[in-house]
């Protein structure tokens, strides 16, 4: 007995060591590196937190093809493990993996806290994926692929069905800036809820000249049918034209600035050139250091002449031997040598040194611009993906 013990417990010190071995350990911290760089290189878009420590393979990903690729490559290199990554969604979340904004903006944070950094927002009626539940607070996934937490009192959990039928359900687009849903037929009554431009309401009748609408927690209201548009006259109405992207952003003039906003209630750069693309059918990523990755690139010598309305101008810091170039800000041209971006508040500047609205310390720090509005890519989408 005392002989089979200790072969037992020798046998099992050796496959102790061996999965704990530094140079396997380096071996496989070196293949999670390399399968992150390739599958989640931007953490804002995609979750990879895996480590390997004696022979256990931890953490968490929302990529599951990215963690059997690792897990492949740790098997032909003879590397033994046991595979303890959560894939997310939860498990615990059970069939509700997907949710609906019902507050006119929800503010999406980097922390599980309303004391975090608000890293984005979304709009009433935008759906999301679900990853994971911590306390009051959910961890999601926006359309445009942004990961950060939201409070619960802002969203409706939704199943695979639930999403369906309400995807398939008539539904309006609030077309004002801002507004209000009224518990009656009536301006002068309480409201359910504020409005805000591209807020998706389900559609239940009309009265007068209101319609009854549903929100995606069930709530009840009334808004003016002067102030919607049905989704598909809204939808089918949508064209980057000139004059739509500047209309839109110029109704967004003396927005405050808002960092990690992108709504009409308030704006960073990113936030705000989104928001006018949204409103005009095109969904682009959040940030201005992700948008200036998309389209084609058509100016970075200050030649004015080659840009068109709607192109995206960007500016940061230039590249040097020892450092990248860094994008830091972003807006919108709209002719006349003039582009229209949200720094302390929405504002129009130009590169004109006699126009009133000169901007010298844009001038001195510009970058480039790309063209988006006429490009398509993994990252730049429709916006009836939102529904369908």
């Amino acid at each position: 007995m005392k002989k089979t013990t200790y072969l037992f417990l020798f046998a099992l010190s050796t496959i102790w060591f061996s999965c704990s071995d530094p140079n396997k350990e380096a071996k496989v911290a070196e293949i999670i590196s390399t399968v992150k760089a390739t599958h989640a290189p931007d953490k804002r878009i995609a979750l990879w937190e895996i480590t390997f420590e004696n022979g256990l393979l931890k953490g968490e990903t929302n990529l599951p093809d990215a963690l059997k690729e690792l897990v492949g490559q740790m098997e032909a290199n003879g590397i033994p493990y046991q595979n303890q990554v959560n894939i997310l969604p939860d498990k615990e979340l059970g069939d509700k993996t997907l949710a609906l904004v019902t507050i006119s903006v929800a503010n999406i944070r980097s922390q599980p806290k309303h004391s975090a950094e608000l890293a984005t927002q979304a709009l009433l009626g935008t759906p999301l994926n679900v990853l994971k539940q911590e306390g009051s607070w959910y961890l999601v996934q926006t359309p445009e692929g942004y990961i950060s937490w939201v409070d619960a009192a802002g969203i409706a959990l939704k199943s695979t069905e639930e999403m369906a039928a309400w995807t398939e359900a008539e539904k309006l687009v609030y077309t004002e800036m801002l507004g209000v849903l009224f518990s009656k037929p009536d301006l002068t009554q309480l409201p359910v809820s504020d409005l805000t431009a591209g807020n998706m309401l389900k559609h239940l009748g009309e009265e007068g000249n209101f319609y009854l609408v549903e929100l995606p927690d069930g709530r009840k209201g009334y808004v003016s049918q002067d102030e919607t548009l049905p989704y598909v006259s809204w939808l089918a109405s949508r064209e980057l034209s000139d004059e739509n992207l500047i209309a839109t952003a110029k109704r967004m003039m003396g927005v405050p600035y808002l960092w990690g906003g992108t709504s009409p209630k308030g704006v960073d750069c990113s936030g705000f050139t989104k928001t006018v693309f949204f409103l005009n059918g095109m969904i682009i990523p959040r940030d201005a250091s992700q948008q200036v990755n998309e389209g084609q690139e058509v100016d970075t010598t200050k030649n004015w002449e080659n840009l068109e309305v709607g192109d995206l101008l960007f500016f940061g810091v230039p590249a040097a031997e020892d450092k990248p170039e860094r994008v830091v800000h972003v807006g919108m041209w709209i002719g006349d040598q003039s582009f229209i971006h949200s720094r302390g508040r929405v504002r129009i500047s130009s590169f004109d040194p006699n126009d009133e609205n000169y901007d010298e310390y844009e001038l001195n720090r510009y970058l480039r611009t790309k063209r988006i509005r006429h490009s398509t890519g993994d990252k730049l989408w429709k916006v009836n993906s939102l529904i369908h």
